[in-house]
């Protein structure tokens, strides 16, 4: 069993307190925020120097501060579609945190302050994340990769993968090609089964779980 899995199930809901993973390094607080799409946002702090960085700040400004504190170095927007960053102008103004998102979606939002593409890195602290673009649910969508010395690999990935399947791309069949071929060859083919992801809706998986319906998705096309 994975460090930190003994009491985390990644499940969270509407109302309910957050779910809290402790690693050796890292602890990652999962916050259900209301709203119509029920959107996770993802508050990590490097445990040796207390840096947070929040993964997007969607919908609900009131309780993403009660989660963060006036304390937030980063905050992090996997993709552009706004109920991931309904929050993220009152956040950023509030607690004055830099604000991050891939180049491909930047124009969209209303606060970036630096932007990112493939194979770049975000740093919690001590902690390091690489960035990897996954391209179709929107041109700069990315997933967030932590490396655990410790134990497994985890996953931040927004939209672009669900238990169950890849994000929606909307019948656009060009995109959706993009974006299951970048989740096959980015995570599935580099990563090992037991990679825990967490997605930006719902609750987490692993890539293990997930791998045998690799086919049925691309068959299937969504």
């Amino acid at each position: 069993m994975g460090a930190g899995l003994v009491s985390y199930t990644g499940h969270v809901s509407p109302g309910s307190g957050p779910a809290v993973r402790e690693l050796p390094a890292l602890t990652i607080t999962k916050q259900s925020v209301g709203g119509e799409f029920d959107n996770n946002a993802y508050l990590l702090r490097c445990t040796t120097t207390g840096t947070q960085l929040l993964i997007d700040a969607a919908n609900d400004a009131d309780v993403l501060l009660a989660l963060t504190g006036s304390d937030l170095a980063t905050v992090v927007t996997t993709h552009a579609h706004g109920d991931h960053w309904g929050a993220l102008a009152e956040v950023v103004s509030a607690t004055g945190a830099e604000s991050i998102a891939h180049r491909d979606d930047a124009a969209e939002l209303p606060v970036v302050t630096r932007t990112v593409v493939d194979g770049d890195t975000i740093t919690v602290g001590e902690v390091t994340l690489e960035v990897i673009h996954l391209v179709g649910h929107t041109p700069g969508s990315i997933a967030l990769l932590y490396q655990d010395p410790a134990g497994i690999a985890h996953l931040w990935t927004g939209d672009s993968l669900f238990p169950g399947g890849v994000g929606n791309t909307r019948g656009n069949r060009a995109a959706f090609d993009s974006l299951i071929t970048d989740v096959e060859t980015k995570l599935f083919t580099r990563l090992p089964d037991t990679t825990w992801f967490y997605p930006g809706h719902g609750d987490d998986s692993t890539l293990g779980a997930e791998r045998p319906s690799l086919l049925e998705w691309r068959t299937r096309g969504w």
